[in-house]
């Protein structure tokens, strides 16, 4: 079938976005390639079409589990066939997906978290698998020098190695120059084949202010910018703060992150994305795999790690293609909280051994066992016992992982599923004896689809509503049925977990190569360098800014952000002076404080001119005090 009528048959577009059919040639020519293109810029079109175009099985190789599951169910509803493997799911889980990946020939993808790549299970049924193409996305996080390097990424070279013919598509949103080049000898490219897409956002516009009043500026911002918005912080409890702020400023508001409850999780998400909730503050866990494309300002209160996470996160504003405004608000502060996180990343290795004993210890694992043991773990209340920062020991276990030695995860399972044990004559056998529960068999195998040969989500008060029960009374009979072995429930459940990728060892056997923890460590130093220039530089564009450091050396300033309106109005037209001091006087003259005179003039104007025009007047005895 022609790519055109794959994308008409399944997406119902018409045409493709720029790039993307090139991109989709090249696999289609047998090309391994990479592929940049910017958040929003369509990245799932570029292997999902190809994949249906060559007729076989697309393995898809990602770290998000939520937006793995995101996508396994927009497949479905569009009636292809599509699975996904990580770490949390139960053996009989993966062996249904497997299965089907290796002997169903209407499979098509095949969603694989990075750690599974290295499991004997997967491994040993990967080459009954007909696999046609490997798509890797998030494919800087096959590189060292990037910056979420993931060591079971590694592996994906080894398995290009059944699949010699198979093409691999590699994306992402966000790499250097340098990055680019160390995903291709990553991934074994034969030859250097780069589509990459400008990272200039034309309708986008950044601004930096420093700012000692955030919360003020911010009620400011939401004042001049309508719409819907994100607000990014850099932990959950802030979050939840920030958010019963705004809403005793008149503005609704809720907060984000992984620690909530799924449903909650899921109703807040929706409740933002059909404009019922106005401004979504959240910690970095929010965004991945969420398309909501009329997002007119992203305010980060809170500097990021890193350039690359910030230009993925400001980039969900104006996905739409209309103007959007990516504000960065920071204090003096926040630049001496930037250094002391980069510290805290880089913990002495043999705390690091420190932990990976105690764990061990904790969960009563033997030498020489352990291997894909999965636990809950709950960061603070194991930094509590262990008598270490949280941010400490979190960062000793991103070590671990990068050793492969551990995976952490936040996710368990989102939502609840079902699975059938009872078939044909056995089922039909157990209705006859237990009619009591026919009806509501009956409704389960009404509502949901292959349900007989795979887990498969389900929601509970939707059935409840279906059945004119109360959603108690259904987690009740899907219990009952699961004793009677019917079927196999899993109920909703959100639990961080640790999975241990391999057997205990004697921690001094842990080896870090100390030339490449140094190397990272002078990566993470320099990304944090980039961070705190971009915040505090105020004589280059802000789009050049981030440009170069993709790599775009060449780019003209946007005359739209901060540096540049600066640039332009070093001296404010005479009229523009005359209106604003005006106003300013008769609302001093009122009473108004000059914060809210700031407030109030900032709906209309430029806050800085405001700014600027007040500070005219103080100095030179203009204003009443």
């Amino acid at each position: 079938m022609d790519i055109h009528q794959i994308l008409k048959q399944y997406w119902g577009y018409d045409n493709f976005r720029p790039m993307q059919e090139d991109i989709i040639r090249s696999v289609l020519d047998g090309r391994d390639t990479l592929a940049l293109l910017p958040t929003g810029g369509g990245k799932s079109i570029c292997f999902q079409v190809p994949v249906m175009a060559l007729q076989g099985l697309g393995i898809v190789v990602s770290p998000l589990i939520a937006l793995m599951k995101d996508q396994v169910a927009h497949l479905k509803e569009r009636g292809i066939k599509a699975a996904a493997i990580y770490s949390g799911m139960r053996r009989s889980e993966i062996e249904d997906a497997i299965h089907n990946a290796m002997f169903d020939p209407d499979y098509r993808f095949l969603y694989v978290s990075p750690e599974r790549l290295q499991t004997d299970l997967f491994r040993v049924n990967l080459e009954k698998m007909p696999v046609k193409m490997i798509a890797v996305d998030e494919a800087h996080c096959i590189s060292q020098w990037g910056y979420d390097f993931r060591p079971p990424y590694l592996q994906i070279a080894e398995i290009r190695k059944v699949f010699p013919q198979a093409p691999v598509l590699a994306l992402t949103a966000t790499a250097t120059p340098e990055v680019v080049k160390d995903i291709q000898v990553r991934l074994g490219f034969k030859e250097e084949n780069v589509f990459q897409k400008s990272f200039k956002r034309e309708n986008l516009t950044y601004f930096v202010v420093k700012e000692e009043d955030k919360y003020g500026r911010l009620l400011r911002i939401l004042q001049r910018f309508p719409g819907t918005g994100i607000v990014y912080v850099r932990n959950r409890r802030k979050t939840a703060e920030v958010a019963v702020f705004l809403r005793k400023n008149g503005i609704t508001a809720e907060c984000y992150h992984a620690g909530l409850d799924p449903k909650e999780r899921d109703a807040r998400q929706n409740g933002w994305m059909i404009g019922q909730t106005r401004v979504i503050v959240a910690t970095n866990a929010f965004g991945m795999g969420i398309d909501n494309p009329c997002v007119r300002f992203v305010v980060h209160l809170d500097l990021p790690d890193s350039l690359e996470a910030y230009f993925q996160e400001a980039g969900r504003g104006g996905r739409d293609g209309q103007p959007a405004v990516a504000i960065l608000l920071y204090e003096g502060n926040d630049i001496r909280q930037l250094h002391r996180n980069l510290t805290l990343s880089f913990p002495p290795l043999e705390k690091v051994r420190e932990v990976y004993d105690d764990l061990c210890q904790f969960y009563r694992i033997e030498m020489g066992t352990g291997k894909n043991m999965i636990q809950p773990f709950y960061l603070e209340q194991h930094a509590r016992r262990m008598k270490m920062d949280p941010v400490q020991l979190f960062n000793a276990m991103d070590f671990l992982a990068k050793a492969g030695m551990i995976v952490m995860s936040e996710h368990l399972r989102e939502n609840s599923q079902i699975h059938f044990l009872m078939n044909g004559d056995a089922l039909l056998d157990f209705e006859e004896k237990h009619p009591e529960w026919e009806e509501f068999v009956k409704l389960l195998l009404r509502s949901y689809g292959g349900v007989f040969t795979q887990y498969v989500n389900i929601n509970e008060d939707l059935l409840a509503t279906r059945a004119g029960m109360k959603e108690e009374e259904v987690v009740e009979l899907l219990h009952t049925l699961r004793k009677a072995q019917v079927l196999s429930y899993q109920p909703q459940s959100q639990i961080p977990l640790i999975v241990f990728l391999k057997d205990r060892i004697p921690d001094n056997h842990i080896y870090f190569e100390p030339a490449v923890y140094a190397n990272r460590k002078m990566k993470a130093e320099e990304r944090t360098k980039a961070v705190e220039m971009y915040a505090t530089s105020t004589d280059r564009c802000r789009s050049q800014q981030l440009l170069a450091y993709f790599g775009e050396t060449k780019s003209e300033p946007c005359g739209q952000c901060d540096v540049c309106r600066k640039n332009q109005k070093q001296v404010l037209p005479e009229d523009t002076f005359s209106l604003v001091s005006k106003q300013i006087v008769e609302l001093k003259k009122q009473g108004f404080s000059e914060k809210n005179i700031l407030s109030q003039l900032a709906q209309k104007f430029d806050e800085d001119d405001v700014v600027a025009v007040m500070r005219w007047l103080i100095d030179n005895n203009k204003l009443e005090k």
